[in-house]
């Protein structure tokens, strides 16, 4: 199963396992040991896809971090011309 991973998609524990390919014990040693950030919503624990893409290519979070820098900054640009 190939899977695009959207950057602000949001995934669930049994989701992340079958993108990255891990059993379940990992997936909560790397929840426990903060490897993966997320957030527990209702006791259950939700994964934003930028954390996944983290873990599988740090190349695409650091493109993704800069062109979200750029963003912010023509933005904040255009607002301090108001």
């Amino acid at each position: 199963m190939d899977m695009e991973i959207k950057t602000n998609s949001i995934y669930t524990t049994t989701e992340t396992m079958n993108i990255l390919k891990i059993s379940n014990s990992t997936i909560k040693r790397f929840l426990k040991n903060r490897v993966i950030r997320a957030n527990k919503i209702g006791g259950q624990y939700r994964i934003l896809g930028k954390e996944i893409l983290r873990l599988v290519s740090p190349e695409v979070e650091k493109e993704a971090v800069k062109s979200y820098i750029n963003l912010k900054r023509k933005v904040v640009n255009k607002l301090n011309k108001w």
